[in-house]
């Protein structure tokens, strides 16, 4: 049984899962980082200094009467939130994750699209094939 685990666990598409999930991940904390230190810092700019992931909804407040300044005020005290702002966040790092996988894809598709493959020329008969087709032709005549 621990063989059969072995060859599983080596097997090449096992490896490149694992290499593709590893790639993912960091790719995903860049992603992260891009969107919270590059991309909402200008928006939240543009329409008057707004920190998207500072919006919530109280829910419930919590040991620590409210109102609460910011969102980690709010859970500090224990509050119940609904956190709008962090959402949109993700959201925006989904969309640009989906826009790079789907560059990808297209890229990798339009590479298997320009190397077609070589049309090789079909084998030469054997010699008994060619043989018997110049007694047959012979006999035709």
């Amino acid at each position: 049984m621990f063989k059969e685990f072995k060859e599983f666990v080596m097997r090449g598409n096992m490896i490149d899962m694992a290499v593709g999930i590893i790639i993912g991940a960091a790719f995903g904390s860049i992603v992260s980082s891009l969107v919270n230190d590059v991309i909402m810092p200008p928006i939240g700019l543009l329409l008057g200094g707004i920190d998207f992931s500072g919006f919530f909804i109280l829910l419930k407040e919590g040991a620590t009467p409210g109102p609460y300044p910011t969102l980690a005020a709010a859970k500090q005290a224990g509050a119940v939130t609904l956190n709008y702002g962090v959402f949109v966040n993700t959201l925006i790092s989904f969309l640009i994750i989906a826009f790079a996988v789907f560059l990808l894809v297209k890229t990798v598709n339009k590479m298997r699209r320009q190397a077609p493959e070589p049309v090789q020329a079909p084998p030469e008969p054997p010699e008994e094939i060619l043989l018997l087709r110049e007694i047959r032709d012979n006999l035709k005549r």
